[in-house]
C-alpha cells in the first residue's frame, strides 16, 4: 500500500492551525516515523490519515485513490493507540477476535480464534489467551493492541506513541519486535513518535515535522548527518550538536570568536548549499554547528595522557603536526557505556566533546581541541543551512 499525502493542512475551531501545508509520499511496506517535539502535528497527522479526523485542506490518497470522504473503517488500516485501548472484561484471546466478530465480513467464533492463535503465535502471546489485560504487563499489553490491529489483515498499521508507557530496556526489545513484524509481513507503516533515538533504530524514512511544518523527509542517517536546517541538526543527535555564534570577517576569509577561528580554506567546498558562491560568505556573522564527535581532544599534545589516544573521530590523528585549536577546562564528566561525554565552556555556551569512555580525563582538566572543519555545520541566524 502506497500513501501520498498533498498539501495537508488542518485548522481546529479555536483557530490552531495544527498542519500547515504537509506533502508526504509513503512507498509500499516502508515503516515511517512522525518525529517532532509536542505539538508538531504528528499525532494530528495520524488521525488524518485513520480518518479520525477531517482536514482543512489537501488530499491522502491510498494506492492512487483519493480516501477524504472514506469512512475509517473502509481504509484498511489497523491502528495501536497510546494508551492500548483494550477491552478490560475481555481475556486476551477476546481482545484479539473482536474485530473479526463485528462488522459486514464478521467470522464465526471458530474460525476467528484460528486466525487469531496464528497471529498470538507470531507475536508470542499465546499462553495468555485466557488471561485479562488487567493481569499482563505493559509490555505484554502492547503485544496484544498490536496482535489485534494485525489480525485484520490490514495494508497500513498505524501506531501512536505504542511505546511510551514501558520502561527504556523494554522499549528496546520491543520496537526491534515492532520492526521485525511488520516487514515479515509487508505492511506499510507508520509509526508516530517524539524519541529521535526510537525513529532512528526503526524507520526506513523519518518525517521530521515542527509547527505544522515538514522540517526534513529523508532516511534516518542523513537527518543527523545532511541536516536540511538549524531545527533539525539541534533536534537529531545525542548529546546534542554545540551551537556557536561566530563573526565573519571577509579580508581575512575567517569565521572568527574570543575562543577560536575557523578558516574557510579548511572547509570542504563541496559541501556549500550554494555552489555558485564558491564558499564565499555574504553575511556578518553565522551560527556554527559543532557535533559532540568533531569537538577532537588533541592527543599529541603534553599534558594528554597516552591512554586517551583512542578517542572518537580519531583527535589524534587530526592533529597532526598542527597545534590544538583551543583549550577548555572540563567541568564534568558524563559516562554513556563506551563514550564519555565532556562539559566545557566555550564563549559562554555549554558545549559538549564525546571521547572514549578509557580516556583519563577529569573533570577541573585543562584539555586541548581540534576541529574536524569539514565536518562543521553553518547556518544563518532564520536557521537556513549554508554549509
Amino acid at each position: 500500500m502506497t500513501i501520498t499525502i498533498s498539501n495537508l493542512k488542518k485548522t481546529y475551531d479555536n483557530g490552531h492551525q495544527a498542519l500547515k501545508d504537509i506533502s508526504i509520499d509513503i512507498a509500499d511496506g516502508d515503516l515511517v516515523c512522525l518525529l517532532g517535539p509536542s505539538g508538531c502535528g504528528k499525532s494530528t497527522t495520524l488521525n488524518l490519515i485513520a480518518g479520525l479526523l477531517d482536514p482543512t485542506g489537501g488530499d491522502i490518497s491510498i494506492d492512487g485513490e483519493s480516501v477524504i470522504h472514506r469512512h475509517p473503517k473502509d481504509r484498511n488500516i489497523g491502528m495501536v493507540f497510546q494508551n492500548y485501548a483494550l477491552y478490560p472484561h475481555m481475556t486476551v484471546l477476546e481482545n484479539v477476535t473482536f474485530p473479526l466478530r463485528v462488522g459486514a465480513h464478521r467470522k464465526s467464533r471458530a474460525e476467528a480464534e484460528a486466525i487469531a492463535k496464528q497471529y498470538m503465535a507470531v507475536t508470542n502471546i499465546e499462553d495468555l489467551a485466557d488471561k485479562k489485560p488487567n493481569d499482563i504487563s505493559g509490555g505484554q499489553q502492547q503485544r496484544v493492541a498490536i496482535t489485534r490491529a494485525m489480525v485484520q489483515k490490514p495494508k497500513m498499521l498505524l501506531l501512536d506513541e505504542p511505546l511510551s508507557n514501558l520502561d527504556a530496556r523494554l522499549r528496546l526489545r520491543i520496537r526491534a519486535e515492532i520492526r521485525r513484524l511488520v516487514k515479515e509481513m509487508h505492511i506499510t507503516t507508520i509509526f508516530v513518535t517524539h524519541d529521535q533515538e526510537e525513529a532512528l533504530s526503526i524507520s526506513d524514512r523519518i518525517v521530521l515535522m515542527n509547527e505544522g511544518v515538514v522540517q526534513q523527509y529523508d532516511v534516518p542517517q542523513q537527518l543527523y548527518l545532511d541536516p536540511a536546517n538549524l531545527f533539525v541538526a539541534t533536534f537529531m543527535g545525542n548529546p546534542i550538536i554545540n551551537i556557536i555564534d561566530m563573526a565573519y570577517n571577509p579580508d581575512s576569509k575567517m569565521l572568527t570568536s574570543p575562543a577560536f577561528d575557523i578558516p574557510l580554506a579548511a572547509l570542504d567546498a563541496s559541501r556549500f548549499r550554494n555552489p555558485a558562491a564558491g564558499g564565499r560568505l555574504n553575511r556578518e556573522s553565522y551560527q556554527v554547528g559543532i557535533r559532540p564527535e568533531h569537538f577532537l581532544v588533541d592527543a599529541s599534545e603534553p599534558g594528554i595522557d597516552a591512554a586517551q589516544g583512542s578517542l572518537v573521530g580519531g583527535g589524534a590523528a587530526l592533529g597532526g603536526a598542527r597545534r590544538a585549536v583551543f583549550e577548555a577546562r572540563i567541568e564534568s564528566v558524563e559516562m554513556i557505556g563506551r563514550y564519555s561525554v565532556l562539559h566545557f565552556d566555550v564563549d559562554g555556551v555549554h558545549a559538549r566533546s564525546i571521547v572514549d569512555a578509557r580516556a583519563a580525563i577529569r573533570a577541573g582538566q585543562l584539555v586541548p581541541f581540534n576541529i574536524d572543519y569539514p565536518n562543521i555545520y553553518l547556518f544563518q541566524h532564520d536557521g537556513t543551512r549554508v554549509y
